[in-house]
């Protein structure tokens, strides 16, 4: 184990990567090796590269190269190596990673895993710096047996983080009473956030959710069963004149200013949470309410002082347990292995051929 292998993004150009090999150094005091197991690679990554610099994502894992970048990506990873007494080797955790055979971290113990604690991890939000350890990960999916748990295990990897966003989205709404709408559209129907978002909306009771989505994705958006009305992106003249707040998942700028301008002042709040479509412009509104960008570690934090640790817990982990089980309806899981597939992996998503109902996992392990 003298070797590792990360994949690495071009920061300018995110559809570019190259593969970098390192030798692994000897650890220093108070940090870990882990052995990146496997990770999801979704649109939500490369949301993660075209806003890097905004939202700070390529700092948790810096390069040292100012053109290069390591993309952080939900999954599993085995401590392999410790110097710290308080983390012993074996522990299988849930966290952000490198697309990489192996990370160094320097982490302290909490009470459910560990926390990034380099200095380049200081100013990030807490969710970002926690790897949960699964025998102390009340959604870790522990009572599934052989296969069962690897499929488990991948769908987390490719839902829990999305669909948490979509959770917390909605409970942002009720807060408010949806702003006194009855009515929510979606741009990006199709996008795993969106379709959590859907479906904590839809179970609420909402009148309508309303996915506007690519023609080629129409059937699909329809077959989930959490959309009342989906339309394409041609056809945002058609979406009703009613109070409505709507979720902006696809970062489509001239159609989300389509949808300002259709439905003026019906249009009660309008919320930013991703850039699905990476090479769309920005948004250029003239009418109905500022473009708020909804941030979901803030709410996490908020969340968890409001409801306390354990409800916060309580609540995510029902939900999320629906959410995954659903999942085996509409969505198979693909796994590739090797470091040059991981590559490929991230260029048919970066591209969009990967269809709305495939999730794909990957590892840097043949």
């Amino acid at each position: 184990m003298s070797a590792n292998t990360v994949l690495e993004v071009d920061r300018a150009r995110c559809g570019e990567t190259r593969l970098v090999e390192t030798e692994l150094e000897p650890l220093g005091p108070g940090q870990v090796r882990l052995r990146v197991d496997r990770f999801a690679v979704t649109a939500n990554n490369i949301t993660y590269a075209v806003l890097g610099d905004m939202l700070g994502y390529w700092d948790f894992f810096p390069t040292g190269d100012p053109a290069w970048g390591r993309v952080p990506a939900m999954g599993w990873a085995d401590v392999v190596e410790s110097t710290n007494p308080d983390v012993a080797i074996g522990g299988r955790y849930y966290g952000w990673f490198p697309m990489a055979r192996f990370v160094d971290l320097t982490v302290s113990a909490i009470a459910d895993g560990l926390r990034d604690d380099g200095a380049h991890r200081q100013a990030h939000a807490p969710v970002y710096r926690r790897y949960v350890e699964t025998t102390h990960d009340p959604m870790y999916p522990s009572g599934a047996p052989g296969d069962e748990l690897a499929d488990a295990e991948d769908r987390h990897a490719l839902l829990r983080g999305l669909f948490l966003t979509g959770f917390l989205a909605d409970t942002f709404f009720a807060d408010a009473d949806y702003h006194g709408a009855r009515a929510v559209i979606v741009l990006s129907a199709s996008a795993k956030t969106a379709v959590g978002f859907a479906q904590c909306a839809a179970e609420r009771g909402l009148a309508r959710v309303i996915g506007l989505t690519s023609p080629g994705n129409v059937e699909f958006v329809l077959s989930l069963g959490w959309y009342t009305d989906v339309l394409t992106y041609d056809d945002v003249a058609s979406l009703p004149e009613v109070a409505a707040v709507s979720v902006d998942i696809s970062g489509d700028g001239p159609t989300l200013a389509a949808v300002h301008e259709r439905l003026g002042d019906n249009l009660k709040y309008s919320m930013i949470i991703g850039k699905s479509h990476h090479n769309s412009p920005t948004a250029h509104v003239a009418t109905g309410p500022a473009p708020s960008l909804f941030f979901a570690p803030t709410e996490v934090s908020r969340r968890i002082e409001e409801w306390g640790p354990e409800e916060y817990q309580r609540r995510c982990t029902e939900a999320l347990e629906r959410f995954v089980d659903g999942s085996r309806q509409w969505l198979t899981v693909e796994r590739t292995g090797g470091a040059a597939a991981a590559a490929s992996t991230w260029s048919d998503v970066f591209d969009g051929h990967v269809p709305p109902g495939i999730g794909r996992i990957a590892s840097l392990h043949d």
